[in-house]
């Protein structure tokens, strides 16, 4: 039997486009002479639809869709994924379900039975998880189909009851299939390699399975679909961040089963390495921009160039995710601004050719400071008057995107939003963060890898102390940690969510690690106000992490 997987980038709620792709795959996949042809996860509808799933209409088109896929299946049969109503009337109205189409037809409809409801998950609002568990005979085989996190139940602390291959066992199945939605974080590839490989040691059988591709607003897929024959040995791996279609013969997966080593589980990254996966890192920020503007219908983007490491970073990125000449970087250089940082800023303009221009705001920013002279009441300077820099800056780069349609870029990166050490509607502003998600050690080392094959970021921009330059000499280290260390701190509380006295007893100081925390915590009212910030970590500001602004702990 030979089967293909299409590891594809859908649109959530795109069922025109959706469809077409899925049909084009079908027929790629028929002219390749496959017997099967499997899709990810809600494929039809896009993943995560989120609310979208309480209207009725959504739904319908989910089933038409699914009529018209049928048609194409006439001599091929095909695994796609998408809602399935629940006739029951107990429970959730929806099922999350893998459809078995052939000759025309469905023959059968596998439901999801482990609903992950954790960071960007949330599938038990919607879905009821599966009461029954049926293999799906096919041409002589038997296929236990699962669906993204039923294979994940494995290992020292389980999350759910049931195993859903557990019950699919019982049926002596031939093959393992699963169709997947499963995020990239810089730390997941080698963790989702090591919890299929443990699925095919534990179930001694080959497993298929087929990952989605594509960015929907903050959350990057990054493909990576999978073949494992039975003795735990990958025979397919198909590209990241790309669309790809991959065949097997099924026949040559078997083999002797004997001899067959322990399954491991993949231990996460107890501690930040700066360095690590940085060119994954890299190529999810490439597709989480490039998808957000391609899907949503834009362009074109704008952002604040200061001649700092931060934008810096991010300009360069914007230019290779939708080219440089869509990419205007706007220089606004304060009385604070130091020339060597506007001579940095049109430098890194030069080496990239994007579009830029210089908008000096000093007489803005001294209207601002007389007309509100009297109402500060001779209060020393502070950072009333530096924020009032950054809020200009916001202005003018909104005035821009509005009279010409830019999509303005955020440049804050995650220590900076972990901290508080932002300014609202000014340095905050933006349709979209960037390196929201980039600790700044790892932006640095973005930076170094951007430059790997030459200078592309002027070397002084890396070498400089951060400053955001809003009063004289002012550096980041007047108001934050070392970012060496601070970086080090945030991610034991962010990513590993380790208390105080777990991140102290690793060695940091007492006084450091108070102060992080609350820095933390009291700062979350501004984040909750931020854009949408491209998921690369496992722990991302945004929908998936939920703490209350007006919460005392650590406060």
């Amino acid at each position: 039997m030979k089967i293909v997987l299409a590891q594809q980038n859908y649109h959530i709620g795109n069922f025109e486009v959706n469809t077409e792709k899925i049909i084009d795959g079908i027929q790629q996949a028929r002219a390749e002479g496959a017997d099967l042809v499997v899709f990810s996860e809600l494929c039809i509808c896009g993943y995560p639809p989120r609310d979208f799933l309480e209207f009725e209409d959504f739904i319908a088109k989910c089933y038409a869709a699914i009529d018209r896929i049928k048609a194409y299946t006439k001599d091929i049969a095909v695994l796609v994924g998408a809602p399935c109503r629940n006739p029951q009337r107990e429970g959730k109205d929806l099922f999350n379900a893998a459809w078995f189409l052939y000759e025309q037809e469905v023959k059968q409809v596998v439901h999801k039975t482990l609903l992950p409801t954790y960071d960007v998950f949330d599938e038990y609002r919607y879905f009821e998880p599966a009461y029954e568990w049926q293999v799906i005979p096919f041409k002589g085989k038997k296929l236990a189909v699962t669906i993204c996190e039923d294979i994940w139940n494995l290992g020292d602390n389980p999350l759910y009851r049931v195993c859903p291959m557990d019950k699919l066992m019982e049926q002596q199945p031939d093959v393992m299939i699963n169709l997947s939605a499963s995020p990239f974080d810089y730390d997941h590839d080698e963790d989702r390699k090591e919890i299929i490989r443990a699925n095919v040691l534990k179930y001694r059988m080959p497993m298929l399975y087929c990952n989605t591709v594509g960015s929907q607003t903050e959350i990057v897929f990054d493909g990576g679909s999978l073949v494992y024959d039975a003795q735990g040995n990958v025979v397919r791996e198909l590209p990241y961040f790309l669309e790809a279609m991959e065949s097997v013969e099924l026949d040559t997966l078997t083999g002797n089963n004997t001899a067959i080593p322990e399954a491991t589980i993949f231990t996460p990254m107890t501690s930040l390495v700066f360095e690590h996966n940085i060119d994954r890192i890299y190529d999810a920020l490439i597709l989480g921009i490039r998808d957000y503007f391609r899907k949503m219908g834009f362009t074109k983007a704008i952002l604040g160039s200061s001649g700092g490491i931060d934008s810096a970073v991010v300009l360069a990125i914007a230019c290779d995710a939708l080219g440089k000449e869509n990419v205007r970087a706007i220089l606004m250089p304060s009385p604070y601004s130091t020339e060597h940082s506007v001579d940095d800023a049109v430098a890194l303009s030069k080496n990239l050719d994007n579009p830029y221009d210089i908008i000096r705001i000093n007489d803005i920013y001294e209207s601002f400071l007389q007309t509100l002279d009297p109402y500060f009441k001779g209060l020393p300077f502070n950072v009333a008057e530096e924020n009032t820099q950054s809020r200009i800056r916001g202005n003018l780069l909104m005035g821009l995107s509005n009279k010409f349609g830019y999509i303005l870029l955020n440049t804050s990166n995650k220590s900076e939003l972990s901290t508080g050490y932002g300014t609202l509607y000014g340095d905050m502003a933006g349709g979209l963060s960037v390196i929201g998600d980039v600790y700044k050690m790892q932006v640095y080392a973005l930076a170094r890898y951007i430059n790997r094959k030459g200078e592309i970021i002027p070397v002084n921009i890396i070498d400089k102390a951060p400053s955001a330059e809003l009063r004289p000499n002012q550096k980041d280290s007047d108001s934050l940690p070392d970012y060496a260390v601070l970086d080090k701190v945030l991610y034991q509380y962010i990513e590993r969510r380790q208390g105080p006295q777990e991140i102290i007893a690793q060695g940091f100081d007492e006084a450091l690690v108070s102060r992080t925390l609350k820095l933390v915590n009291t700062n979350e009212y501004k984040r909750n106000q931020f854009c949408p910030i491209i998921r690369v970590s496992s722990k991302a500001f945004g929908v998936g992490r939920r703490i209350p602004i007006v919460g005392k702990y650590l406060s």
